[in-house]
Parts: C-alpha cells; structure tokens; sequence
C-alpha cells in the first residue's frame, strides 16, 4: 500500500515563500557562464526552450556555439544506448573536447550530466569520467533525479514516481528490472552505494532535506553545500518547482564562495539552474507549414505506454502503418534492401498527402547480457536511420519516439549537428527545429519519450503539429 501524493505532500511544509527565478537571472547572467549539459540521451531537452542542441562534438562547433554566450547549451552524447565502457570512453573525448573549446572560447561553464528521471545511466562512472577530463575531481556531485513534470519527486531522500495518483518509489516500477540499468533502492543514499559498488558508503552520502529548502530557504541550502566534502556525493531532495528554484539560487551563492559542483540531474533542474521557466509549452502557428505531404511518425520504444499510445493512434489518427519485424532484421543478410523498400512506400505515401506511421515489432529483442542487448537496440535503431536516409520526400514534420530512436535519426538519419529547442509541445515533448545543414533544412522534429504522456498523448502531438 503506497501512500497517496495529497497526503504526503499535506505533511511537508509550504513551499518556500519568495518567487526566485528573476533573481536567479540575475546572479547567473552577472556570473558570465553557460550551463552546459551533456545529454545520455535527447529527451533531456523536453523542459527546455529557446535553446541550441548539438549532436556533435566537434571542437570548433562547441567553441562556436560558446562564443554566442548562450545561457544554456546541449551536448547529445547518447551515452545511455552504449555499454558501460564505451560510454566511459566517449565521455572522456567529450570531456577532452569540451575542455578546448572552453579555453578557445574564453568562457567559464557550469557542467550538469543531464540523465534518466528513474535512475537509469551509467552512474557513476560517466560523471567520473567527466570529471577526470574537466579537472573536476574535487567537486562536489549533487544528485538531483527530481522531474517535475514527469511526477518524478525526491522526499526524504526516496525517489518517487506518481501512478494512479500515489507515491511508488522507483525501486518497485519496471525501470528499477531495466536489462541494462536495473537497481534495488529507491532510497539515494543505498542506490548510490548499489552503484559505486560500495566504494561510496552510503552513510558518507550527505542530503540536503525539504525542510532545509522550504523553512531555511537559499542561504541554508549554501551554507549546506558550502559544508560539503570535496569529492562527495550530495542528494537534492525536491518535490516542486519552488524547491529547485531555492536550490539554484543556494548553488550559485556557494559557486560565488568558490565552491565546486558538477550535477547529475533529471531534465527539471537544467532551466531553472540559468532562471529560465522549466516545461515552458510551444504552440505551432496554425500555418505551421504550407506543404501538402503527409507526416512522418517513426516508433523504437517498447515500453506499455509507447504501445498503447501507438495503438491509439493507428486507431483514431489518419495513419498508414508500416510495421519493422525485428527478429527478421536481426536475422536479415541484407536490411538494407528491406530498409530501402520500406523508404519507397513511405515515400509514395508522404508525396500523396498520407500520414505514416514505421514502427518496430511490439515484442521486445533481448539478447543474454546487458551488452547484447544494447548491440540489439542499435542495429534496430541502424535499421530505422537507413529508411530516414533513403527517404526522399519531406515530410510534414518528423515526431521519433523514444530515447535512442529519436537521437539516432536526428544524428544520423537527418545528418544534423545542430537544432533549436523550441518548447515542449506537450508536457516533457520537445519540439526541435533542425539546422539549415540537415537532410528536410528547418523541418519540425519532435523527441518523444517512451514514457511520457497518456494513451491519446502521441495522436494528441500529431495533431497540434498538424495545426
């Protein structure tokens, strides 16, 4: 029996009385700093707006985009569809990367390793790794899963995630048996231990309450921080907007005192760290575009919502559906002639007005190990990039749903480096804009996570991009 959301939020104090998020402006653009966040995976950008994603590491596109002075700036790494030591490695050529463009740029950076509101990444060797390359040793790490807008809550140092309005820690929903990133606890402080393998005890493990944002407000929150072992792993607990909002403000004081932080958080926190609105909502012009092609909807996520979400579409949209075997891809000796074929008939259908809908086989691959199964998703994924490659028609607008579907296509399948964020369409969907240079120049592209929305949730987005 879990406890309900009304109840236990009945029992914390108010939130904390003053509005903060002109004040944090304020301090963080008088600090000269871009918050730059390395994104596992793309739907870290579904609280963001008016902001640059890059999905390349180029170290001249970094310092270039550094250079603008931007108040936010995001670095796809993908890092979560790669196994363990990949990801590490690719950390360390980002990190490496990142470091030159800094000092070619001339401007200072606040780092935040931007991952999975329910725990899943490679925590904590990507932010070691990170660390190591930024000369960041000593900072302190602070924990910060809270995603609001998912109904993603930290109380009392438990993860949370609301369902049928009841407060379920993580460790007892499905993301806690992921093949890949599965874990026991809920309470940080075990879950941190769980993951360094106990090299991190959890009672050296330091928190920082509700009670401390919501009564002490921000100069607890920075005498906190201030208090903090170089080195150490720091727990925000959070359960509203305020409570970020109060610990932005007490980052940047204890930053301002010399401190060190680098941040692994959930996607919530990022605009509120720079004082902009986090889950800010973009609503496409009902001219959103004057072309008379059909949309295009690619689906890789296997998770029950994405299902029955794609279910109701195929059922109350306007769809073609094409759908991607993918044991007989798996089994495939030439998928690219498949993936060609399948480029063709979505071509025929986009240029005569029709909607269409490729998604992959509802019954999830899994191979014998973590590794395997990673190798599985991305020839999967390489199977959907290949059909995006060969389309030739544009379509109206591109909605990717899932984490790994979603940063490949944009990566590989558009061959785009660079998109603007321009809002969520939907709470926790971002809108991209992708870049002159990409495969459809200025195209709407919408990353859709798996587990984000209701059942109407993915035909409700189709139909607002449609205006």
């Amino acid at each position: 029996m879990y406890v309900s959301i009304s109840q236990k939020m009945g029992q914390l104090p108010p939130d904390y009385k003053e509005e903060m998020l002109a004040s944090i402006r304020e301090e963080f653009s008088a600090s000269g700093k871009t918050i730059v966040v390395l994104d596992d995976d793309p739907t870290g950008t579904q609280t963001s707006h008016d902001v640059t994603v890059l999905t390349s590491w180029r170290v001249g596109l970094i310092a270039e985009e550094l250079k603008r002075k931007p108040p936010i700036l995001f670095i796809l790494t993908n890092s979560r569809s790669l196994p363990e030591k990949e990801a590490v490695e690719l950390a360390h050529e980002i990190g490496y990367n990142l470091k030159e463009a800094v000092n070619a740029s001339g401007r200072e950076i606040v780092v935040i390793s931007r991952s999975d509101s329910t725990l899943r990444g490679h925590f904590p060797a990507e932010v070691d790794s990170i660390a190591s390359m930024l000369d960041m040793t000593e900072a302190t790490i602070v924990l910060v899963p809270a995603f609001i807008e998912g109904g993603r809550f930290t109380i009392g140092d438990v993860h949370y995630l609301v369902e049928n309005q009841e407060l379920v820690p993580v460790s007892d929903t499905p993301f806690a048996h992921d093949v890949v990133f599965g874990y026991k606890h809920a309470d940080l402080k075990l879950w941190v231990e769980e993951k360094t393998k106990g090299r991190v005890k959890a009672a050296d493990v330091g928190s920082l309450s509700i009670d401390d944002i919501r009564v002490g407000g921000p100069q607890v929150v920075k005498e906190k921080l201030m208090a903090c072992a170089n080195g150490s792993i720091y727990i925000v607990n959070a359960a509203s907007y305020r409570d970020l909002e109060v610990v932005a403000m007490g980052l940047i004081w204890a930053e301002k005192s010399g401190k060190k932080f680098l941040y692994r958080s959930s996607a919530t926190l990022v605009p509120i760290r720079a004082g902009m609105e986090s889950g800010k909502i973009f609503s496409p012009p009902k001219e959103a575009t004057n072309s008379v092609n059909g949309a295009l909807v690619v689906v890789g996520s296997h998770v029950p919502k994405t299902t029955s979400q794609l279910n109701w579409l195929l059922k109350n949209g306007n769809y073609q559906s094409i759908e991607v075997n993918v044991a007989e891809i798996l089994q495939s000796v030439e998928p690219q002639l498949e993936a060609t074929a399948i480029s063709r008939q979505t071509d025929e259908w986009l240029s005569a007005g029709k909607n269409v809908v490729i998604h992959t086989s509802r019954q999830l691959a899994v191979g014998t190990d973590s590794e395997s199964s990673l190798r599985i998703n991305a020839s999967v994924s390489d199977f959907l990039v290949n059909i995006m490659k060969s389309l030739t028609v544009r379509p109206k607008f591109i909605v990717a749903k899932g984490g790994i579907t979603s940063s490949d296509l944009a990566s590989k399948g558009l061959s785009s480096e660079k998109a603007v964020v321009l809002g969520a369409v939907i709470p926790g969907v971002p809108v991209w804009q992708m870049d002159r240079e990409s495969k459809f120049p200025g195209i709407k592209y919408v990353v859709f996570p798996g587990n984000v929305g209701d059942e109407a949730a993915l035909d409700e987005v189709c139909r607002k991009l449609a205006g």
